[in-house]
């Protein structure tokens, strides 16, 4: 009796789940985060686990109900997010996967800002009755990388049901371009348009960190559709976009190895702020060129020193290897050579030589010399061929070479042909000539 009694109440709190919330918004499982009380600097931070129920119609009467499923959970919420943002199949792995999403809630207290460009949201300086809430940020993060999203949320003081007024998302945070491309850093928003802080305008700011490093790229006042200020070059957005549909997405005219690095895409509301990060990582192959080439011919037993170059790559790390393929099609590995220190060029791109020293009394019968540079960014090849006098087999080339100059040396020989039998016809017709006239 006891595990039927347990299977019909977990029957009931699934089926009410599904009956209350729908199944296409399945349950966020998140932590609760907050400073615990009479924390310093370095505060202690208290977690709780916690269960978000989502529910995308705001006029539903299940909404509100105070009653849910039982739950071992230390916090349950009930949340209406008319955009279904916290519906993302990202958000929600498939049944028995050991991905999940990331989910972090934390108490958010409303505020002007204080940049610049953000002042005219709240230039009537008198806080709106519609604050006086208990207020949260849900940051969530989806499984499959797909998905970063920051919501402020909005509960009735002293209840468990928020709603989302303000959803910050980026869908492509991890992006890889390589130099001179267009790039396009993904972010939008949606506002809840039943909000009294709807109507009072937006602000948009991108912020760039690398490394400790930090830099405004753009601000832009949308109250007073405006660039506030931009210190990077070739930067911008699609302002219809902007207006139209909350596409809020930075773009970069041509991909620099200095743009590599993590951009925050900040929206402002009056008092309110949700961000997310987008990671750009430049990465550029190497160019690879061989010296001498060709090769000159090698004496039996001569060493001929070659060299490899891979140049204009980013990020630094690169791994050289040097093979010899014989005549016979079997590879032989010659080991990394000698490899110099990297250099940095103008466009930060870096260059580097390997170094071989190719002893012919050790190569048999030569062959094609291959210089292998492995990258982050793909592989790269280049290739000479090492000829040893009376050792060598010739290749296709030399064969092709050969009929050339075969082909050349009897063409001169029939020109030369001509010509002499031309001049002994002449002198033969002339004689003739002479002869009958005498």
């Amino acid at each position: 009796m006891t595990n039927i009694s347990i299977i019909l109440q977990s029957f009931l709190a699934f089926s009410y789940v599904m009956h209350v919330y729908g199944a296409s918004c399945p349950v966020l499982e998140c932590w609760f985060v907050q400073e615990k009380p009479g924390g310093g600097f370095h505060a202690a931070m208290s977690q709780e686990k916690s269960l978000l129920y989502i529910n995308t119609d705001p006029d539903s009467e299940e909404t509100r109900s105070k009653q849910g499923p039982p739950t071992d959970h230390d916090r349950v919420y009930y949340v209406t997010d008319p955009a279904a943002t916290l519906c993302s199949s990202s958000l929600h792995p498939p049944e028995g996967s050991v991905q999940k999403s990331q989910c972090e809630i934390n108490p958010f207290m409303p505020q002007p800002s204080t940049v610049q460009w953000t002042v005219p949201l709240t230039d009537s300086a008198h806080s709106p009755i519609y604050l006086q809430a208990d207020w949260y940020t849900a940051t969530l993060q989806g499984f499959d990388g797909q998905l970063r999203l920051s919501n402020v949320l909005r509960a009735p003081t002293a209840t468990k049901e928020p709603k989302v007024v303000l959803s910050v998302s980026s869908r492509t945070f991890m992006i890889r371009s390589r130099l001179g491309e267009p790039v396009v850093l993904d972010c939008g928003f949606w506002v809840d348009a039943s909000s009294p802080l709807s109507g009072s305008g937006f602000a948009v700011e991108w912020r760039y960190q690398f490394r400790g490093d930090g830099r405004l790229v753009l601000a832009y006042d949308g109250k007073s559709d405006r660039f506030a200020e931009t210190q990077e070059e070739g930067s911008g957005l699609d302002f219809t976009a902007l207006h139209e549909t909350g596409d809020a997405s930075l773009i970069l005219q041509e991909a620099q190895v200095r743009h590599s690095g993590t951009y925050i895409c900040m929206v402002y509301l009056p008092y309110l702020l949700a961000q997310v990060a987008v990671e750009l990582e430049i990465v550029e192959p190497p160019s690879l060129s061989i010296f001498p080439s060709p090769l000159p011919l090698s004496m039996p037993g001569q060493v001929v020193t070659v060299q490899c170059e891979a140049s204009g790559f980013y990020p630094l790390s690169l791994e050289f290897r040097w093979m010899l393929t014989g005549p016979d099609g079997k590879v032989r590995p010659l080991g990394q050579g000698s490899v110099t220190g990297h250099r940095q060029g103008p466009d930060s791109t870096f260059s580097q030589t390997s170094r071989l020293e190719l002893d012919s009394a050790k190569l048999d019968l030569g062959g094609e010399v291959t210089c292998v540079a492995v990258h982050h960014g793909g592989t790269r090849r280049a290739s000479v061929t090492l000829n040893i006098a009376g050792v060598s087999a010739p290749s296709i080339e030399d064969y092709m070479a050969m009929v050339a100059v075969a082909l050349g040396i009897y063409g001169l020989i029939q020109v030369v042909s001509w010509t002499f039998s031309s001049g002994n016809y002449n002198q033969f017709e002339l004689k003739y000539t002479k002869t009958t006239l005498m």
